[in-house]
């Protein structure tokens, strides 16, 4: 609190990533080729749910926001990162770095509830299909989704509201690829004590619950898997399951890698690289690990370039 006497900050510089001008530049190109990359196949991947007749289960309705989750993540911080690459950091207002923090802690956490959602939806259809149909509607399947969104609005603007409500005060460089939660807390006048627990009640609900939920549906249909007497069966049963628990493990084992690696000294890099990869690299990764094994998406896309080819 002591930080309090000193100058408030009206702005932040944003560092990114350190090294030679040379590494930069080759980040930079690297990184925007994954991000337009991004935006193109998850864009791709919303259009065939929300065209495609075939595409209008529960599943494919989840992970048309899951696609567009993804977009606004990436967003959320790609533009300013790359920026800062260019030019040797990225001067932000207070406003705006609050605003990017409120942004990306939000779809972040919404990835997490949406890939919680889709676990249940996979355990509905595998441990009790013949209810599958009555219990997951299109009514409950818009519910699901809006409790997300509205669920982890609260908790980030609560985060938000503690961080920056007291204002920010010392030296005004952000050493981090965006405003995230530790860097701004290290500046905020606000009480480190209370906000720190006060961070851990909500992860409850935010981060450790969704991940309980999701262990337990896996569990639940990995012995229902066993119980099938045919191979075959077996097989087709976890084909359905087997994309999404490849998201799941590639995005809450980043995330975990993350939180796990300290942010000071020599570990600052690998968290920046660990961030870098949740936000930028998994919302490519997601909508090709779901096209990859997946007939019907596959079928909705060969369709969709028949009827450009045929037009033109």
């Amino acid at each position: 609190m002591s930080c309090c006497n000193q100058t408030k900050i009206t702005e932040f510089l944003l560092l990114g990533f350190s090294g030679s001008r040379t590494l930069k530049v080759l980040l930079f190109f690297l990184c925007i080729v994954i991000y337009i990359m991004s935006l193109t196949v998850n864009s791709m991947i919303f259009g065939l749910c929300l065209g495609s007749q075939h595409l209008r289960s529960p599943m494919y309705f989840f992970l048309s926001h899951l696609s567009v989750n993804d977009i606004m993540l990436s967003t959320s911080v790609g533009p300013n990162f790359l920026s800062a690459l260019l030019g040797d950091g990225k001067t932000m207002s207070v406003s705006a770095c609050a605003i990017q923090f409120l942004a990306s802690g939000f779809f972040t956490g919404v990835e997490c509830l949406l890939l919680t959602v889709m676990s249940y939806d996979r355990y509905l259809a595998i441990c009790n299909p013949l209810h599958y149909v009555t219990i997951m509607t299109s009514k409950h399947s818009i519910i699901l989704v809006i409790w997300s969104y509205i669920q982890m609005f609260l908790i980030a603007f609560i985060m938000i509201t503690l961080t920056c409500s007291a204002g920010f005060c010392g030296n005004n460089t952000l050493d981090y690829i965006y405003c995230d939660y530790a860097p701004l807390l290290k500046l905020s006048c606000a009480d480190v004590f209370i906000v720190e627990i006060i961070r851990i009640i909500l992860n409850i609900p935010g981060v450790l619950l969704p991940l309980v939920i999701i262990i337990t549906s896996y569990i639940m249909i990995i012995l229902s898997i066993f119980k099938i007497s045919t191979s075959t069966g077996r097989q087709k049963a976890f084909t359905t399951c087997s994309s999404h628990l490849a998201v799941v493990c590639t995005y809450y084992g980043i995330l975990i890698a993350k939180y796990s690696v300290p942010s000071k000294g020599q570990s600052s890099n690998f968290n920046k690289l660990f961030s870098l990869l949740y936000t930028i690299v998994t919302p490519l990764l997601n909508p090709i690990i779901y096209s990859v094994k997946n007939k019907e998406i596959q079928k909705a896309f060969s369709k969709w370039v028949s009827v450009m080819l045929l037009r033109f």
